[in-house]
């Protein structure tokens, strides 16, 4: 098991920023891939960015459609750290962000893919009134 801790949750506004952070405590993969998801109330949970790194490698990032061009997912390994940076929010990114993570990246078509995270972390909510 690798404990995940998502933070930077919150409230804003319609056209407001927050960054989120994911700290994986003791995850030493050296090839590991990490992504985060996102689940409104009634809908399923959708990943909506990916990236990963190791053995000198920086695997392209991968983004949802629905976030492409306002989120930015990034690492800083020696803090073993991820995060995602989002901008111009709307109302309809309201919901409970959840970052997961998977020892080697998941085939391209697939890094945005659920079923392929192994490790989860428990969740922030993040609610954008308009």
């Amino acid at each position: 098991q690798v404990p995940l801790v998502e933070s930077g949750g919150g409230s804003v506004q319609a056209g407001g920023s927050l960054r989120l952070s994911c700290t994986a405590s003791g995850y030493r993969s050296s090839r590991r891939y990490m992504g985060w998801f996102r689940q409104a109330p009634g809908k399923e949970r959708e990943g909506i960015a990916a990236i990963g790194s190791g053995l000198g490698v920086t695997y392209y990032a991968a983004y949802a459609d629905s976030v492409k061009g306002r989120f930015t997912i990034s690492n800083d390994n020696a803090k073993n750290t991820m995060y995602l940076e989002m901008n111009s929010l709307k109302p309809e990114d309201t919901a409970i962000y959840y970052c997961a993570a998977t020892d080697g990246p998941p085939p391209v078509w697939d890094r945005l893919a659920r079923s392929r995270y192994a490790y989860w972390g428990q969740g922030t909510q993040v609610t954008v009134s308009s």
